[in-house]
């Protein structure tokens, strides 16, 4: 058995492990340096340091990271067109859905918080229709992606928890 991690070392110098529930075949997944690193910062970002590794989290902080941007820009847009009165209202919404976006951030190693944060956020998001309804489109898309990788990141999870269990049971 210790053959086969070293031989995994030296066919993925990135050193990315492979991860259950891919293929299914007995080929490992090897990851470019740029992926290794890019896999090895969300999963950093999403608490792996502290326990077991979490790629529900992992996909949240990825999705929240990009909302983020467009929280930000929807608020210049809200500021731009003078949509409400006084037009700083526009900034302050932005800015602060920004700043719970990184609340749910830097939460997101917290146990559940930075999930529920990142549910309240969603919400939040689709609010903002009702100021800019183009805002609503973008709402829905990020809405779709977050519950798409809720559901797809705790399926990997549980998959994950599955694997580890069969393999210290053999």
């Amino acid at each position: 058995m210790g053959h086969e991690v070293s031989e995994a070392a030296d066919r993925n110098p990135g050193g990315a492990t492979p991860q259950p529930g891919g293929s299914g075949g007995d080929e490992e997944l090897v990851l470019s340096p740029s992926e290794t690193m890019a896999h090895n910062s969300a999963m950093r970002i999403s608490g792996a340091r502290r326990g077991g590794q979490s790629t529900q989290k992992a996909l949240a902080s990825i999705v929240l990271g990009f909302e983020l941007i467009i929280v930000v820009l929807i608020g210049l847009t809200l500021f731009g067109l003078g949509t409400l009165e006084p037009r700083e209202l526009g900034l302050y919404i932005g800015g602060g859905l920004a700043v719970v976006i990184i609340a749910g951030l830097g939460l997101m190693r917290v146990g559940r918080v930075g999930i529920i944060i990142g549910w309240a956020v969603h919400a939040l998001m689709l609010l903002t229709g009702i100021l800019l309804p183009m805002a609503i489109i973008v709402g829905a898309l990020f809405s779709a992606l977050w519950v798409y990788c809720m559901v797809k990141g705790a399926s990997i999870d549980r998959g994950r928890e599955a694997w580890i269990a069969q393999q210290s049971a053999e």
